[in-house]
């Protein structure tokens, strides 16, 4: 099969033939219609986070099951599925409730690739209705789910909330479009005025440009702070102004990636205390708790195709992840299409 593979870190990934994925005997081979290029790729392929090299990355996927192993009882070849990027076993009790997780794309070879093998696939596996394309549903997996559960289960966020969000690539957007279609008074927040505009588009109500003001400027739009902030990012910078733009009794809500010691913020506990503040971190989103999410994109409510800023072919990968070396150089979701 054909797959995008890095042989070192920050090495120029390169278009091969490698050998076809074996089928776990608990899970599935899946054919590959669409995967996502993202942020967390590049950081396990800056070697932010530690993968056996050489690497196939890729996280977020959709396509059609080729191949189901012999201990597999709700899936079957020609099954239109996706998958959450945070994968578990299927057995143990922190499996079961969302949080131990294997990865594609990190813990094994991942689906910037023709076919890519899931494990437990019982436990992980989506099925894709006939109306979502596999362009859209590769949005879903790390990205849209991760900032559904963010405002949704952590942020808690209600119609009428005032709700910041901080840097605005593909998860930030998602939570734009999520939190606005939710009802609630979004406030955009990035260095790239591409970046805002597309949130714009996307439900924000206010857009705010990142830097020394930032906090000021949340304050004066909510007239007192934000009741939810998320952020997207991922910096010492964006996670300490995240947690100051919140009013009394506010949730920040942490989905950027912060690695290593030079990205350990400093915050403002003395402010977490005082204004009595809830700190919650988010990290994508099980298999079992899509429906809501599934039933609010066949309704129309959320449109999450409209994220989406470019689809490339598959042999595009390694340049769309040398691009995101600068940040807000895009503005919105990649996508790689595969298949139709």
């Amino acid at each position: 099969m054909r797959a995008v593979v890095y042989s070192g870190y920050g090495v120029d990934p390169e278009l091969r033939q490698v050998p076809d994925p074996v089928c776990p005997h608990g899970g599935v081979v899946i054919a590959v219609g669409a995967t996502g290029v993202c942020r967390s790729d590049w950081h396990a392929w800056q070697g932010h986070e530690p993968v056996a090299l050489p690497h196939i990355g890729g996280h977020e996927l959709a396509g059609v099951v080729v191949q189901s192993g012999p201990s597999v009882t709700r899936w079957r070849a020609g099954d239109r599925v996706t998958v959450p990027f945070a994968c578990g076993c299927g057995r143990c009790e922190y499996c079961l409730a969302g949080p131990e997780q294997t990865q594609p794309g990190f813990t094994g070879p991942g689906s910037f690739a023709e076919l890519v093998a899931i494990h437990a696939a019982d436990a992980n596996l989506v099925s894709l209705p006939a109306s979502v394309g596999f362009v859209t549903a590769a949005s879903l997996g790390c990205r849209f789910a991760t900032a559904f559960r963010a405002v949704t289960a952590h942020g808690r966020a209600r119609a009428g909330d005032w709700l910041a969000v901080h840097g605005c690539g593909g998860v930030g957007l998602s939570a734009v479009m999520i939190a606005s279609a939710l009802g609630a008074h979004v406030i955009a927040v990035d260095v790239a005025a591409a970046a805002l505009d597309r949130a714009r588009e996307l439900g924000a109500e206010f857009t705010v440009r990142a830097g020394p003001g930032t906090v000021a400027a949340v304050g004066e739009i909510t007239g007192g702070g934000a009741h939810v902030s998320i952020d997207a990012l991922g910096s010492p910078a964006t996670a300490v102004d995240s947690v100051r733009c919140l009013r009394r009794r506010g949730r920040h809500v942490q989905v950027g990636l912060l690695l290593g010691p030079a990205s350990v913020p400093p915050l403002p506990m003395d402010l977490v205390i005082a204004r009595e503040l809830e700190i919650y971190g988010s990290h994508g989103m099980a298999a079992p708790d899509y429906p809501p999410m599934m039933a609010l994109i066949a309704d129309g409510t959320l449109r999450p195709g409209s994220a989406i800023g470019q689809v490339i072919r598959l042999e595009d990968v390694g340049q769309a992840l040398a691009a995101m070396d600068t940040p807000g150089s895009a503005a919105g979701m990649t996508v790689a299409r595969l298949s139709p």
